[in-house]
Formats: C-alpha cells, structure tokens, sequence
C-alpha cells in the first residue's frame, strides 16, 4: 500500500473522532457549560484532515503513488469528511449549526450526481467525469461555511444561504448535463 494510500485511510479514521469532538462539545453546550477545547480539537481535526487531501494527491502526483485504490479511496474520504462534517455540525447542539435543510441539499446533490453517473456509466463505459465550476465553487462555499460555524462567527445564515444556493444550482447543472448526454446516448447514430 503506498503512502498516499495511507494518509487518505487516515482522512477516512479522522472522520469518526471528529464526530466525537463535536458531539461532546455540544454535549457541553447543552448542560450550560460549553467546553471551547472540544471544539477547538474538532476544528484541529477537521482541518488537519482536509489538509491531508492536498498531500496525499500532492504525494501520489509527484511520488508516482497513483493507484487504482487511490483512486477509489481519496473521494470516499473526501466526500466523507464533508458531509460527514455538515450533517454533524447540523444535529450538534452548537450555538451555531447549519439549518435542517442544508445536508438535505447538498446530500441530494450529491446522491443525484451519483446515481446519474452510474446510469451514464451502466450506458456508456467510457464515461469522462470533469467538474464544473459551479460544483467547485459550491464545494468552496461549503468549506467556508463549515469554518463559518465551526469557528462560530456572527451571522452564518447569508455564507449558508450562498453554498446551499450554488449547491442546488450544480446539482441542476450536473441534471441538465446528464440528461443532454442521455439523449445524446439514446439517439440513433448513423
């Protein structure tokens, strides 16, 4: 196993003491005694594994370190962290946490983008994934967001509003694509 493999199976281990941290902070909170260390671990945690997501690609690139299973790991591990970090830091008894409504967005867009990919992959073996810059950005959002409430700064409601905005828009970008090369795929060809 390389040593890009290794750190992105360690991203993947942080994932559950982050929660941890998290959950006895606003455990914390709500007996009225908050424990600002717990927090201050789970923001260590968090970003030293997003860290890790840089330097395990970093690692594979430069090292010759790419490997199927990488490839296979690094976006569990990315898409994990992620929302593994919004959905826990919408259900923690923080004093700031995302709305309800925020891990159902960015869950949904997510799920669609996946199933569409696997019927366009099940049609097409020679399916080529590229981003768009809307996903991108909305994944940006969703990093500043999570900082937003994790560093737990005054009014997160217009950065919350912004990434869930821009999440759904992706989502309906990725739709839209999908269904374009759909019909592209279903279309006789001469």
């Amino acid at each position: 196993m390389t040593f890009a493999n290794q750190i992105t199976i360690l991203r993947i281990l942080l994932i559950p003491v982050f929660v941890l941290f998290c959950a006895y902070y606003g455990r914390s909170v709500s007996v009225g005694t908050p424990d600002e260390a717990l927090r201050m671990w789970a923001i260590a945690i968090f970003v030293f594994a997003a860290a890790t997501d840089g330097l395990d690609g970093f690692i594979a690139r430069h090292f010759h370190q790419k490997s199927r299973l990488g490839a296979v790991l690094d976006p569990i591990a990315d898409k994990g962290l992620l929302l593994t970090v919004i959905v826990t830091l919408s259900f923690s008894d923080w004093h700031s946490a995302f709305p309800i409504w925020f891990p159902i967005v960015v869950i949904a867009r997510d799920a669609v983008i996946l199933a569409g990919c696997g019927v366009l992959y099940f049609l097409d073996q020679n399916l080529e994934i590229r981003p768009s810059w809307t996903g991108k950005t909305a994944t940006a959002l969703q990093m500043v967001a999570i900082a937003w409430i994790m560093l737990q700064l005054p009014h997160p409601a217009v950065i919350v509003w912004a990434a869930g905005g821009l999440t759904l828009a992706s989502g309906l970008e990725y739709l839209v694509r999908g269904a374009s090369k759909l019909r592209h795929h279903s279309q006789p060809h001469s």
